[in-house]
């Protein structure tokens, strides 16, 4: 595919939701995608812009169930029932940081000053606009130093999950 790549300078102060409203004119009436960028997954893109479109509504949000910091015990009384170091934790879904919006979701942003995870995604569940993708796969973000190390050394192995290009061949 032929790819065209443009730098938008957005201003220092604008916010999330601010520099998407400055992407406006680029995007045009198509269904486009977000990402953060400081998260690494294993999402299959096909099938995420695939739910999308079934879903039928102005955007969708990958869920994903982050990995525990810590070693979980399941506890009975001073009894340890179950010891896991590090496990994906089942407690709830989190903002997994890939997203697929219609145009739409772009008049929901006001000014420069707006905070996409604020308003227009609050209003969008409001209003039973934003779905809600799953991905039990890997996903792991890249917020912290240790965060990076982790990842660097996962890359070393020669072991990233998230290195899904690898196999493109075989499909």
């Amino acid at each position: 595919r032929d790819w065209e790549i443009i730098l938008v300078d957005t201003g220092a102060a604008s916010m999330t939701g601010g520099r998407l409203r400055a992407l406006r004119s680029y995007i045009g009436d198509r269904t486009f995608m977000v990402t953060y960028g400081d998260g690494v997954a294993n999402i299959n893109i096909r099938k995420l812009v695939e739910f999308h479109h079934v879903a039928g509504k102005l955007a969708t949000v990958t869920a994903v169930h982050p990995a525990s910091r810590f070693g979980e015990l399941q506890v009975h009384g001073d009894l340890a029932l179950s010891f896991q170091e590090k496990p994906q934790t089942n407690q709830g879904w989190i903002n997994g940081g890939f997203f697929v919006f219609e145009p739409e979701v772009l008049d929901r942003i006001s000014s420069a000053e707006t905070s996409l995870e604020a308003e227009p995604l609050e209003a969008l569940a409001q209003d039973c606009e934003l779905a809600v993708y799953r991905h039990h796969g890997y996903w792991q973000c890249m917020d912290t130093p240790r965060d990076m190390q982790n990842l660097n050394e996962i890359w070393r192995r020669g072991d990233a999950p998230w290195c899904v290009w690898k196999h493109a061949h075989a499909s």
